[in-house]
């Protein structure tokens, strides 16, 4: 008997009603003694705890410096924290921090908004 490779596993699995593949996965506990939905959360337990030890899942968005442009700068500034012109003004001046406690996807996505507008952005 041929191996069947994984990739056609999931796409016939793909072809499947819910019902259906609720029947496959019954199948499968009865057959292997094992709940497929368990072993998949402790195959994915290592991998979601190496991703979490490598960096913090929160962090604080800190402008160092606002660079040249820095009317783009304090609108960047205004429309992420919500804060006043003069308030968004004084932190592109003398620089601070933009966001406390802010994942570290939201965090990238801002800092590379920042990097476009010419200014240096410190995650901590």
């Amino acid at each position: 008997m041929a191996k069947i490779e994984n990739k056609d596993i999931i796409e016939a699995i793909k072809e499947k009603t819910i019902l259906e593949i609720n029947e496959l996965v019954d199948m499968m506990k009865e057959e292997f003694g094992v709940d497929p939905s368990a072993v998949a959360q402790v195959a994915a337990a290592p991998v979601a705890g190496a991703a979490a030890s490598d960096e913090p899942s929160t962090v604080t968005v800190t402008l160092k410096d606002a660079g040249t442009n820095k009317l783009a700068v304090i609108k960047l500034v205004k429309e992420i924290t919500g804060l006043g012109l003069g308030e968004s003004k004084a932190i592109a001046d003398n620089g601070g921090v933009i966001k406390e406690n802010v994942s570290s996807d939201e965090a990238k996505d801002m800092k590379a908004k920042f990097e476009e507008a010419g200014a240096t952005i410190e995650l901590k």
